[in-house]
């Protein structure tokens, strides 16, 4: 059973930093892709950024130019650096990984975001 735990999440002023960690129980290399989505209070869960087995890259238009989502395959995990931070960011994290049939989830982290 694939367990993801996320890390990193806390209160930040508008304009502050914050990078999330995603520790995979096996190798992330095994995984079609992984992210990380939101969900903010009363609104769906949504993609923030993902990445491929192969590398790419998707993100969502509201946090391009702040966020960037890279991995260490050493490490099993996945990490979310936050640049730029704005009251809107307010959300609880998950981290994703997809492996055909099955997709697995973390329990979240919080982010706080204050103007």
């Amino acid at each position: 059973q694939v367990q993801l735990v996320e890390s990193g999440g806390g209160l930040v002023q508008a304009g502050g930093s914050l990078t999330l960690s995603c520790a995979a129980s096996g190798s992330i290399f095994s995984f079609n892709a992984m992210g990380w989505y939101r969900q903010a209070p009363g609104k769906q869960r949504e993609l923030v950024a993902s990445i491929t087995r192969g590398g790419s890259v998707t993100k969502a238009d509201s946090v391009k130019g702040r966020f960037t989502i890279s991995r260490n395959l050493a490490k099993n995990s996945l990490y979310l650096q936050m640049n730029n931070l704005k009251p809107e960011d307010t959300a609880v994290y998950y981290c994703k990984a997809e492996r055909t049939p099955s997709d697995y989830w973390g329990q979240g982290t919080q982010v706080t975001v204050s103007s």
